[in-house]
């Protein structure tokens, strides 16, 4: 036997064969998460204010987004390398574009003043420049670098208090008054399609109306004398001479990163984070926080393994333990397994024909025929869409539910019968504890594919802002109906649909990066769960 044959017979080839391509598979996932982590946790570190002067005398001024080589095509193999910077110039009200390339060979200065101020503005993106004065109600208060950055720091949190009063009244009562408003409209309606145009019922619900009219007014005059209350603004000299005044009502938050020590920038980058986290969108998506995403993306995963488990057990439960096996049976299982292979923007499609047109239709004919023709169930929401995602996951928990069901020892079942135990009894008390890790498996595989799905969530109810969660203080609580925000279309509709690309694809990183950190979070903890399970039935079996 040659030594070629004889090593191929060891079956040495095999083990380095395997070994490779496991790391394989780990280099590329750890490659992937570190090209998503070091592209999105730089996104909140205040980094330092750069002023270049250009040969030409151009000043330009921000911060340094990335460097580059340029590319040099046909040059001499001895050319030296040519590099340029991409600068986050802000300012896009007065410059038109919140990004600049400045090639590093037409620098002829470049500095670092640590009075360069930025302003993160509500709405046109950060203004970057140097304070000039700070007024209030058209009087100078402050000015230059220095003083006016003092007397900037002591007025922005009553600027802040009165933009939360402001965004409390709109949204608490404000919204209150319309949602009592639109309820009373609806009542009057179904009054109406009753047959019922005059009466008493007829005239409380006028009255009702009446007084939410002048609790509205009530409460639109409080917001005018706040917005009359905000008068201070402060003036910010751009880089190129132009000069900008911001209404202090419009600042986010103002700091000068040149001044800043470690300490410092580490607690901004916290309170970056928190309110990346915490706080709602801004900008088009590219700015402030995704807590609607957040809990968007949550609330369907939970309400699809809600669906999908009961489904795919029961399903598995029948097809092995009670079905008769045969071809029909097989026939089953085989459909079960193409199934898992259908696209899935194809279950979004039948999402769109038999959940929202169909049922949801229905619905709105039943129960809700005084709002028509706005539909209440008969469009997107976060009901059908989850149970859209349940439907293309079944297949992923009838299959590890099976395997559990086909591990489990004939004995098992025997012993529980022969004690007297009902066919049932066994089922509920014998069976179903031994297979619950696979059922869990079942759903961490199907929780994980649900979070990361998004072209079925397009059409079924996923929206890019979605003005209110599912979730609220109005009866009923919890609004089945109501379209909501999903992770993974905000990391489509930010990296794809955003007019300001270079602004979104930090945000696309983080927002993905957030995206494995809460699948990796809701696997744990049905792991964790799994293991509990393990443990308990392994020692109850000794």
């Amino acid at each position: 036997m040659s030594p070629w044959k004889r090593f191929w017979k060891s079956g040495d080839p095999f083990i380095w064969l395997t070994g490779g391509a496991l790391a394989l598979s780990i280099l590329m996932v750890t490659g992937l998460t570190l090209l998503i982590l070091v592209n999105g946790l730089g996104l909140f570190w205040p980094a330092d204010v750069v002023r270049v002067t250009l040969t030409d005398g151009t000043v330009v001024m921000g911060q340094v987004a990335e460097r580059e080589a340029i590319p040099q095509p046909g040059a001499p193999p001895a050319t030296p390398p040519r590099y340029r910077i991409q600068v986050k110039q802000g300012n896009r009200d007065l410059t038109g574009s919140d990004f600049v390339w400045v090639e590093e060979a037409r620098i002829a200065k470049r500095e670092t003043p640590p009075e360069a101020v930025v302003i993160e503005r509500r709405e046109w993106g950060n203004l970057y420049g140097i304070l000039g004065v700070v007024k209030e109600g058209g009087r100078v208060v402050a000015e230059g670098p220095e003083a006016g950055w003092g007397e900037l720091q002591a007025r922005l949190p009553q600027a802040a208090r009165l933009s939360r009063e402001i965004r409390r009244i709109e949204k608490k009562e404000i919204g209150a008054i319309n949602h009592a408003q639109e309820k009373i409209r609806l009542r009057l309606r179904r009054l109406a399609l009753g047959n019922v145009p005059a009466g008493l019922e007829v005239e409380r619900l006028r009255q009702e109306a009446a007084a939410w009219d002048a609790r509205y007014r009530e409460q639109e005059g409080a917001l005018t004398l706040l917005r009359q209350t905000s008068t201070g603004s402060v003036t910010i000299a751009a880089a190129g001479g132009k000069e900008k005044e911001v209404p202090l009502a419009q600042v986010v938050r103002a700091y000068r990163p040149n001044a800043m020590g470690l300490p410092e920038k580490v607690g901004f980058y916290l309170a970056k984070v928190w309110e990346f986290i915490a706080d709602e969108p801004r900008e088009a998506n590219t700015e402030g926080g995704i807590f609607p995403a957040i809990f968007g993306t949550v609330m369907m995963v939970l309400i699809m393994s809600l669906a999908v488990t009961p489904l795919g057990v029961l399903a598995a439960f029948y097809l092995r333990e009670y079905a008769r096996q045969g071809p029909a049976v097989s026939a089953v299982r085989i459909a079960v397994n193409n199934l898992a292979g259908v696209p899935s923007i194809v279950f979004g499609v039948f999402a769109v024909g038999f959940f929202i047109y169909s049922v949801g239709g229905t619905i709105d004919q039943l129960f809700f025929a005084e709002a028509l023709p706005t539909p209440t169930f008969g469009t997107g929401g976060i009901l059908w869409a989850s149970l859209t995602l349940a439907l293309l996951t079944v297949p992923v928990v009838i299959v590890a539910t099976e395997e559990g069901l086909a591990a489990l020892p004939a004995g098992t079942r025997e012993a529980s019968l022969a004690l007297g135990a009902t066919k049932f009894e066994t089922t509920w008390r014998v069976v179903l504890p031994a297979v619950m890790p696979s059922i869990l498996t079942g759903l961490i595989l199907a929780m994980a594919r649900a979070a990361g799905e998004v072209a079925p969530l397009m059409i079924t109810g996923v929206v890019k802002l979605a003005p209110a969660l599912p979730i609220d203080g109005f009866w009923p609580f919890l609004h089945l109906d109501r379209k909501f925000m999903h992770l993974g279309f905000h990391i489509y509709d930010v990296g794809f649909q955003s007019p300001n690309v270079d602004a979104a694809r930090p945000m696309v990183y983080t927002t993905t990066m957030l995206l494995l950190l809460i699948v990796l979070a809701l696997n744990l903890a049905a792991i964790s769960l799994r293991n509990r399970l393990r443990r308990k039935y392994a020692v109850s079996a000794l």
